[in-house]
């Protein structure tokens, strides 16, 4: 298997997903809770970046499987068409799965019981999205899933790792932890949405019923808008919260930018031409958040 087939093969384009939230946690960590293990944060990103491609992999292996459309397995999904042995896929799941796991198991040993449960939340959740007779992937809770599992519980887990010997857990930090990570959750949920919405013929084709099985293409497309302008406003009122330097303001200069996604991709749903557009809102999104996030605790 060749290099570009692999990093396909593990969606890297989509790490944006999982790396960003990483970051956020460690930002605010030391912004709010003046804390930082980097040992232990870099452990926590080998583990979480292995099992997050464990996760594609995964549902690469399993639409290869499961598909009912023959031109999808041998001509859509990366599997069939790049001729990659699914005993090979098989045993990188199982290889990556059970090295996270380990170094999970030694997170545990460092910070306390709470990485373990917050782990075996994310393992759970990570499985159930592509296994079985009605994976999360195919239903529509999908976004949620996504959203919630890869936008907040990372950066939850990134900033327990990085300030558990001063966070309390309660609804009062839970709280303030979800809505730091809100904005990303938003705009993971609709890179699964943007999916979703290029695919629902193939979706339908492959007995999958997403959101948009149930709600139609543009209901979907609405969604897809207000969580836009869901996560700018939720960026808009952090600092005012005492959660994110005054600096995450100048986020609202992508504005134009993400408008422009969106009229691109309320014109046409192809997932060659258009699903791009929920891979380029989450990463010049939350990476501007980031970075804006940064400069902040700087000055």
């Amino acid at each position: 298997m060749s290099l570009s087939v692999f990093l396909e093969l593990i969606e890297i384009k989509a790490k944006t997903a999982s790396v960003i939230p990483f970051l956020l946690g460690m930002c605010f960590s030391q912004y709010y809770f003046h804390q930082l293990n980097l040992g232990l944060a870099i452990v926590f990103f080998i583990a979480m970046f292995l099992f997050n491609m464990v996760v594609d992999m995964f549902d690469n292996y399993s639409d290869y499987y499961h598909a009912d459309s023959a031109s999808y397995q041998q001509q859509t999904n990366i599997i069939g068409r790049e001729h990659i042995s699914p005993k090979l896929v098989l045993t990188l799941i199982i290889s990556f799965t059970v090295v996270s796991a380990l170094l999970g198991l030694w997170l545990v040993t460092k910070a306390g019981l709470p990485v373990l449960w917050m782990g075996i939340f994310c393992f759970v959740i990570g499985y159930l999205y592509s296994f079985g007779p009605h994976p999360i992937s195919s239903l529509p809770l999908g976004e949620l899933a996504s959203g919630f599992t890869m936008g907040f519980m990372i950066v939850l887990l990134s900033v327990y790792i990085n300030a558990y010997q001063v966070m309390t857990w309660d609804w009062g930090t839970l709280g303030r932890i979800f809505l730091v990570a809100l904005a990303d959750e938003l705009w993971i949920s609709n890179l699964m949405l943007a999916n979703n919405l290029c695919d629902a013929q193939e979706d339908e084709d492959n007995h999958r019923t997403t959101i948009i099985h149930f709600i139609g293409k543009k209901a979907g497309l609405i969604d897809f808008a207000v969580k836009n302008v869901l996560a700018f406003t939720i960026i808009l009122i952090l600092p005012f919260l005492g959660l994110a330097p005054k600096t995450v303001w100048l986020t609202f200069l992508i504005v134009p930018f993400v408008y422009k996604q969106n009229k691109i991709l309320f014109k046409k749903q192809v997932k060659t031409e258009t699903f791009s557009t929920g891979v380029k809102i989450l990463l010049v999104g939350s990476v501007t958040q980031l970075v804006t996030f940064f400069i902040g605790m700087l000055f």
